[in-house]
């Protein structure tokens, strides 16, 4: 016998719906996490909404206008918002502190990582271990709900969480800054005790199922595989992230004492 998943209800407290009462909260720089507006809507809202959208880094999707009445009853006008559970922030105000504080730079970048559960593992172990922040990419990501900060055990609420239009520009960033830019990839060429973790190190993890986009990997300093003697093909992502943060920690560790 088969059972249906049962899908997890709308928080109703986190929804914000019609046409002025959105614009308002982006005006007002609320933390979105996305907005869903009708495909029937079109003109000059439509045009100034995905302008604001491309402004704030808003995930925004085109959808049928019955899933905006199945969300909610009430009078939408053609459009949704999702209030995010926290405050994203932006990758260039993170590192001023980081630098004031006198601490080597730790970022985790994560690349298509859709499950909420794996998003909240990530995000306690990379604040356990020190890392400064995370980024995640517009689409194609987990929302971070009520139930990636269960996962998290409220480490959200800690790390800051960057979200960024484009990872590709988010690496050159880090580049840019000196950041050494690494990625788990059966193809490497390293084992992980073999890097140097204790320099400004961007770590990029990606789907189990695809790993890091192409594009992405052409901007890596190194690739490296993490030693495995089973049969199983790969580690859990958010395992093999709490795998590199900790030999991160365990080098930064002994290099200060």
């Amino acid at each position: 016998m088969h059972f249906k998943r049962k899908k997890n209800p709308v928080d109703k407290q986190k929804l914000i719906y019609g046409r002025h009462p959105i614009t308002d909260a982006i005006h007002h720089h609320k933390s979105i996490d996305k907005i869903m507006l009708s495909n029937a809507v079109k003109g000059e809202y439509e045009k100034e909404l995905r302008k604001l959208c491309k402004e704030q880094n808003i995930p925004l999707h085109i959808v049928p206008k019955d899933r905006l009445n199945h969300i909610t009853g009430k009078n939408h006008q053609g459009v949704i918002g999702f209030l995010a559970e926290i405050e994203y922030q932006l990758i260039e105000d993170i590192f001023p502190i980081i630098y004031d504080r006198g601490e080597v730079p730790l970022i985790v970048v994560l690349d298509g990582i859709t499950d909420v559960r794996n998003m909240g593992a990530i995000a306690r172990t990379a604040e356990a271990c020190g890392a400064h922040a995370l980024i995640v990419p517009q689409k194609k990501t987990a929302q971070i709900n009520a139930e990636a900060m269960k996962a998290s055990a409220g480490a959200l609420n800690s790390i800051p969480v960057c979200r960024t239009a484009s990872l590709a520009n988010a690496l050159d960033y880090l580049i840019m800054n000196g950041l050494q830019i690494i990625a788990a990839d059966l193809r490497g060429d390293k084992m992980l005790p073999q890097l140097d973790l204790s320099l400004p190190t961007a770590l990029v993890m990606g789907a189990e199922d695809e790993g890091v986009r192409p594009h992405l990997l052409r901007k890596v300093n190194h690739w490296f595989k993490i030693p495995m003697k089973g049969s199983t093909d790969s580690f859990n992502v958010s395992v093999a992230t709490g795998m590199v943060l900790y030999e991160s920690i365990r080098q930064r560790i002994d290099l200060e004492g």
